[in-house]
């Protein structure tokens, strides 16, 4: 009898484990959740069928129990002080009508515009979108269009008669 008790406790015990595990964890519905309501299936069933409904039934309440007292530990404020993340992203996406970017203002590409890539219009770094063709690096290019975040370039005529 200690033997099959031993075997429930440790079913049992693997099956709250696994489960916690896969609550705090592991996101979504991953092979730890899986196995977890394997083991407590498992164990409940065992036992059913070892022990009787009396130690069925005890099984039963003590698993749930000790797994909302595990639950409720877990879920104390400091309980994952250490592997928690402790930095604030306190940044902010800059729109390039912000930073006085207008059509019309003329640069210069610093990378290929495939069709994004980045380019130094008005000393000032963005994301440029080409209209209509590839522009490769060091192209002079003018604004078509801001919207939002974007930029839209086309390259820059040569307007000199030769």
């Amino acid at each position: 009898m200690l033997f099959t008790i031993s075997i429930i406790a440790f079913l049992m015990l693997l099956a709250i484990f696994l489960i916690l595990l896969e609550i705090f964890l592991l996101p979504g519905i991953a092979v730890a959740g899986i196995g977890g309501a394997i083991f407590a299936v498992g164990g409940l069933a065992y036992a059913y069928m070892e022990g009787g409904s009396f130690i069925g039934n005890i099984t039963l309440i003590s698993s749930i129990i000790v797994f909302l007292l595990a639950f409720l530990w877990l879920m104390r404020k400091d309980s994952f002080h250490r592997v928690s993340l402790k930095t604030d992203v306190d940044s902010k996406l800059t729109s390039t009508r912000e930073l006085g970017i207008e059509p019309g203002d003329e640069g210069v590409t610093l990378s290929r515009l495939a069709p994004i890539g980045k380019a130094r219009i008005k000393d000032v770094v963005v994301e440029a979108k080409a209209v209509g063709e590839l522009i490769d690096e060091e192209t002079p290019v003018v604004v078509i269009r801001v919207d939002g975040y974007n930029v839209l370039v086309k390259v820059k005529e040569d307007n000199t008669i030769n």
